[in-house]
């Protein structure tokens, strides 16, 4: 079981890499997430940017939702890795079945980022410019960094 969450775990910090180096980027210059609000950030400062009950309700329904489908999402995942982690452990590794199995790994891999993506499109579209621009400020304030 250690081998398995081993060679999991390395397999997935290669993939995180090679993401990393195809997008020519390092971690800190995240150019696209800095103009997204995490779902925690807009919860956690709700009043301090007025949002209205409409939007509260609104972002309480696709935060559920979400997580609803990440939870599942996670699940079959996980269960794909332990697939792929039991073909690549063999003596003798079939590649055309580990490329399969990476395929389907990475197609939900891909399902998982464009949900995220999709919340985080919702959650910014919900909020005024206004709310936007305090958001900003709180996140850019020294204790929040």
């Amino acid at each position: 079981m250690k081998a398995k969450l081993l060679l999991a775990c390395v397999m997935c910090a290669l993939l995180f890499l090679a993401a990393g180096a195809a997008r020519g980027q390092k971690a800190d210059e995240d150019t696209i997430g800095q103009n997204f609000f995490a779902p925690d950030l807009v919860m956690q400062h709700q009043e301090a940017i007025g949002m209205t009950d409409e939007q509260k309700t609104y972002l309480k329904t696709e935060i559920r939702e979400a997580q609803a489908k990440f939870t599942d999402w996670q699940w079959k995942l996980q269960d794909e890795m332990e697939r792929m982690a039991s073909l690549v452990k063999q003596p003798r590794v079939d590649e055309q079945q580990v490329l399969a199995q990476l395929e389907k790994v990475l197609a939900l891999e891909r399902e998982i980022k464009r949900a995220q993506v999709t919340l985080l499109v919702r959650i910014k579209n919900n909020l005024t410019p206004e709310q936007q621009a305090k958001l900003v400020e709180i996140r850019n304030k020294p204790e929040n960094k």
